[in-house]
């Protein structure tokens, strides 16, 4: 890794993440720089673009959730000080990873550097899953009470998560599949769910 561009990175990008939703912060764009590094490691990749990959995957929450993960490649392709170590058509590469990382996207991502940010960033694990589902809730729509917000909790995890729902893994060597099978146990599991729904809820609410 060079180190110049580690030194960018860690002070300029990372530092924008402190601006989002407590369930896209700094904490959550670590994560997805580990895990994918640790994902490229059976793959004939460059760590230096899976780590900016990684990086800039969720920048474009600045402009909103909905078109996020296309910002975010717009704002990678736009810095031109990546260019000190990164040809053109790596770039055009990393801007395709970027943009293919949404976990809702309907078309498989385009490359395997696509394929790693993907699964990284689906961080599945039951625990972190129900509190930046909740962090995001409390963000986002303050104006539900706890009731609301665990509908809204549950209605979120049906639809990505649980059997039928939108999310795909692309990587056999990741974890995410077995932490998937937990995961839909527990959604199958409504009490248990609400447990833990309210022990995390009291948490982030400082009760």
């Amino acid at each position: 890794m060079h180190e110049d561009l580690r030194d960018y990175i860690e002070t300029e990008i990372l530092p924008r993440y402190e601006t989002f939703d407590a369930a896209h912060r700094t904490d959550h764009v670590r994560t997805v720089i580990e895990q994918s590094l640790t994902l490229a490691a059976h793959y004939e990749t460059s760590e230096e673009m899976v780590y900016v990959i990684a990086a800039y995957h969720d920048l474009g929450l600045t402009d909103g959730r909905e078109r996020h993960h296309i910002r975010s490649g717009e704002l990678l392709a736009a810095d031109e000080t990546l260019r000190r170590w990164f040809t053109e058509e790596e770039m055009n590469t990393m801007r395709e990873a970027v943009e293919d990382h949404r976990a809702s996207a309907e078309r498989e991502p385009r490359t395997v550097y696509g394929r790693i940010v993907a699964e990284a960033d689906r961080c599945i694990d039951a625990e972190t899953v129900l509190r930046r589902t909740i962090q995001y809730g409390l963000e986002h729509c303050p104006e539900l009470d706890r009731e609301a917000q665990y509908a809204r909790c549950c209605e979120h995890l049906e639809r990505k998560y649980a059997d039928g729902g939108y999310l795909r893994l692309w990587i056999p060597h990741s974890e995410n599949a077995r932490r998937l099978e937990e995961l839909r146990a527990l959604i199958r599991r409504p009490e248990e769910l609400r447990r833990r729904f309210d022990a995390i809820y009291d948490r982030e609410n400082g009760r």
